[in-house]
């Protein structure tokens, strides 16, 4: 399948650069997946579309303030995002120097031994990966790092808001579930949630679970292949818990609904499938879901609006097919939704 094939015209207005407030006011395109017009609600009214019983997973993953300022000995300046803890270095012990992949860049080329200071936080580069990627190594251990973050760190919002971010989006660009640390971007399906649109699902006997999907470069990095099947995705960490894998298990047996909110969330549950359930524990994945993909795991999806020609909408084409989500997206276009990270919604079901 051509790239090209997941394109369509987005008016640069409609790339939301704000939230809208309350979380749950964005705007909701229901694509009923067996035909039948789109329907354009009000995210806040979701529970009305899910059933008693529907297994609704969320990504629970928390994004760390990983967009770090430095500048070299020489003075030179680097801008370096946090990906995740080296693999062969995945949680190091106490006293041992924390080791991060980044990705970094430089008005001068970065080299192995290069040092860099962060306002106090001092870390060198201790292997070139190509393609914009390097091994750092800090001058402290996890949790002290950790700290150092929160000191140093910026909130990593993507590229296509074009400003910097504020004190508030320090807790709007979370869920209200956030609780793991490690994502340099935010399962953004799970913006819209709030407190009290938790507890009306609830009551509608809307059923709810949790996995662990870190979101890293696999997630954001544009296809630059001519075809989608030669796109290599980035892996990234995951992991599902006893109590999920409970709860997908007699999902299934009872014949009910299971439905992702958000891509990670979907990408998630089809890398842990297996004919016996869920796989238990941590793992990583570089599943690369595209049109023809046959869905295991997964019946439903929430999702916000995706960029043009990107990996997230070959998932979604995946699931509603391609004709029908792109006349969905071109309809949306129409109307107005706001698109991408701080934008409207899409509901799958």
């Amino acid at each position: 399948m051509d790239v090209s094939d997941l394109d369509f015209a987005l008016p640069e207005e409609l790339i939301a650069q704000a939230p809208v407030e309350p979380r749950d006011a964005s705007r909701l395109l229901h694509l009923p997946v067996r035909g039948g017009p789109a329907r354009h609600l009000p995210f806040s009214s979701l529970p009305d579309l899910l059933s008693e019983g529907d297994l609704l997973v969320l990504n629970d993953s928390r994004v760390i303030p990983a967009r770090l300022l430095g500048r070299k000995e020489s003075g030179g300046r680097v801008e370096v995002l946090l990906v995740e803890p080296t693999p062969a270095f995945p949680g190091t012990a106490p006293g041992e120097p924390a080791r991060w992949i980044a990705m970094a860049q430089a008005s001068k080329p970065i080299r192995v031994g290069t040092r860099v200071d962060f306002d106090g936080l001092q870390a060198e580069v201790t292997r070139v990966d190509g393609e914009g990627f390097y091994e750092v190594r800090f001058d402290r251990d996890e949790q002290r790092l950790g700290e150092a973050l929160e000191r140093v760190g910026r909130l990593p919002l993507p590229p296509y808001i074009r400003r910097e971010p504020d004190a508030g989006d320090r807790e709007r660009y979370q869920t209200v579930i956030a609780r793991a640390p490690g994502s340099v971007a935010a399962p953004t399906a799970g913006l819209h949630f709030t407190p009290g649109l938790l507890a009306r699902l609830e009551a509608r006997g809307v059923q709810r679970a949790t996995v662990t999907l870190h979101v890293g470069p696999g997630t954001f990095l544009p296809v630059r292949a001519a075809r989608l099947e030669e796109h290599r995705m980035h892996a990234e960490r995951y992991e599902v818990s006893a109590e999920t894998a409970r709860a997908f298990a007699a999902a299934r047996r009872d014949g009910r609904r299971v439905i992702a909110v958000g891509t990670t969330a979907v990408r998630t549950l089809e890398s842990a499938f297996t004919p016996e359930g869920l796989r238990v524990g941590p793992g990583r994945t570089d599943i690369f879901i595209l049109p023809g993909y046959r869905f295991r795991a997964v019946d439903g999806l929430v999702t916000n609006f995706h960029l043009p020609r990107s990996t997230l909408l070959a998932l979604v084409c995946a699931l509603g097919g391609v004709e029908r989500v792109l006349g969905a997206y071109r309809e949306a276009v129409e109307l107005g939704y706001r698109f991408f990270s701080y934008g409207d919604a899409m509901a799958i079901l």
